[in-house]
């Protein structure tokens, strides 16, 4: 296989251990915001759409703009961090965001809202990359699953204080400078987490290589508009059905993106994502559990609530609320999974499977023998609960378990490959299985409507499973250690790290220490 000409980068501040737990709580902070960010607006559409007079699509394109524009700049936004430096692209990605964040809050007319949710989305994509960049190349052993298990818990408390922050902001401050709020307070986050990146994060933040930079623009633009055009059918399809034409072009582009990233790589360019890393395995079957995982569970907390809202009578806050501790368990668990990944590998994710099938089968149980008078329905307070466990056991471990044989070099554009897989998962998930739903719902009422969705989420928990087992079963999980890494000579200020399944020429990056901490 041919090899793409190596550049020799500049030498990255080699962190202390206190230095990288620094690190982490500014990268955090700033996931932390642009995840808020989602969970908070679902419960403040309706204000926004009363006090705006905003159109039914209107509102879908506040949710439809922000999922796009992130899902598409997520793989370049990781490559421009591998090649342009992590930090630069980091700050600029949270800078963007706390910028459309008051344009949002300042909005007129939901056609400036709907802008600066598109901005947002850009801003999103551009942080999160960098964030599992960063953390793979600061991080070792046993630090980085414990890294990961902290990047899980701010990922479950965002998902979980979103939707009553919003409630509450709205029964604090009215419908109008309620929703405002939503959006205005992730500006002193934004400010915050701009001047520590500066002053903590590792110098220099801008780090171009020596010679000529290839950030493979062609190859760039046929993944983005592919991207583009299979997301937006399944987020607009609906209300658009002529979208649904998108898909063939869709898989067209991304074809073409694959033949031309094998001959850009053969002219002895770099190409946008190095496509042999599908030759490893756990990157490979990690990002399609995933893509699978998210495919169904995105759609229980929507599914969730929609039913106890327009069946139940529930308001936005007590909808909030019945999801809480389900959130606030995944984000306990996932701290507790960061301190045993690396001992326990995929046989963590594959419990976390089997906790998830339990609590969709629960939930199942709380809806049918509610509408017999047998449970009450804040019942789903428990059954939710092990699906809120099981987040916790199976994203940041497979977040860590996946970029674990991956080179430093190719982190941020791995890093965006498998969040695209899981925008994407979630995207075609929630489209298919709330049209199962209201398709249901139409025929035999909201219990059977919900419990055959929840039955339809089972399925794909299930291939879930699956893959989790076959990767198991190949032994990439328990005893893969990146710590034995092997660096073999390669060309000038060039190394290339064999991870037994590939060989990927990069950038030269500095060995940092094992922490000594679990």
């Amino acid at each position: 296989m041919s090899q793409s000409k190596p550049h020799a980068a500049p030498v990255a501040e080699e962190l202390s251990a206190g230095a990288r737990w620094r690190l982490l709580g500014v990268l955090l902070a700033a996931m932390f915001m642009s995840l808020v960010s989602v969970s908070i607006v679902n419960v403040v559409l309706p204000a926004i759409g009363s006090t705006l007079h905003a159109t039914e699509a209107d509102l879908q394109w506040v949710l439809a703009g922000y999922a796009l524009t992130f899902g598409v700049v997520l793989v370049a936004a990781g490559r421009a961090g591998d090649l342009l430096g992590r930090g630069v692209i980091f700050v600029a990605g949270v800078a963007i965001f706390t910028a459309a964040s008051v344009l949002a809050g300042l909005a007129a007319d939901p056609l400036v809202l709907n802008i600066a949710r598109f901005i947002m989305g850009i801003g999103s994509g551009l942080l999160n990359p960098q964030v599992m960049g960063m953390i793979q190349q600061h991080f070792r052993g046993a630090a980085r699953g414990r890294a990961y298990g902290l990047l899980g818990t701010a990922v479950g408390f965002s998902v979980a204080i979103g939707p009553v922050l919003g409630g509450l902001l709205i029964n604090w401050f009215g419908e109008d400078a309620g929703w405002r709020s939503t959006f205005l307070i992730n500006v002193p986050v934004g400010v915050l987490a701009i001047v520590l990146a500066l002053l903590w994060l590792p110098k220099p933040l801008f780090s171009k290589q020596t010679g000529k930079v290839d950030l493979d623009p062609v190859g760039g633009l046929l993944l983005a508009v592919g991207i583009f055009a299979l997301l937006l059918p399944f987020v607009q399809g609906r209300e658009t059905p002529w979208l649904w034409s998108l898909l063939a072009l869709a898989v067209l582009l991304l074809v073409l993106w694959v033949q031309w990233e094998k001959k850009y790589k053969k002219r002895g360019r770099e190409p946008m994502v190095e496509l042999a890393l599908f030759k490893i395995r756990s990157f490979t079957n990690g990002t399609l559990i995933a893509g699978l995982y998210f495919m169904g569970v995105s759609s229980v907390w929507v599914l969730v609530a929609i039913y106890v809202q327009q069946s139940q009578g529930f308001s936005a806050l007590e909808a909030g609320l019945i999801c809480l501790p389900a959130a606030l368990l995944s984000a306990f668990s996932s701290d507790i999974a960061g301190r045993y990944v690396m001992t326990l590998g995929r046989k963590l994710v594959i419990g976390g499977i089997l906790s998830a099938l339990f609590g969709l089968l629960a939930t199942i149980a709380v809806v049918l023998l509610e509408e017999r008078g047998v449970l009450d329905i804040w019942w789903m307070l428990l059954s939710l609960a092990f699906i809120g466990v099981a987040q916790g056991f199976i994203i940041s471990p497979n977040q860590a378990l996946t970029l674990m044989e991956v080179p430093v070099a190719n982190s941020g554009s791995a890093g965006g490959l498998m969040q695209t897989s899981q925008r994407v998962g979630t995207a075609v998930g929630i489209a298919v299985i709330t049209a199962v739903f209201y398709g249901m719902n139409h025929i035999a009422g909201y219990s059977l409507a919900m419990s055959l969705s929840f039955v339809a989420i089972s399925l794909l928990v299930l291939a879930t499973l699956v893959v989790g087992v076959i990767d198991l079963r190949h032994g990439h999980a328990a005893h893969a250690k990146p710590e034995a890494e092997e660096v073999v000579p390669a060309s000038t200020g060039a190394q290339r790290t064999v991870t037994g399944a590939i060989e990927i020429a990069g950038p030269k990056e500095p060995t940092q220490p094992v922490d000594s901490q679990p």
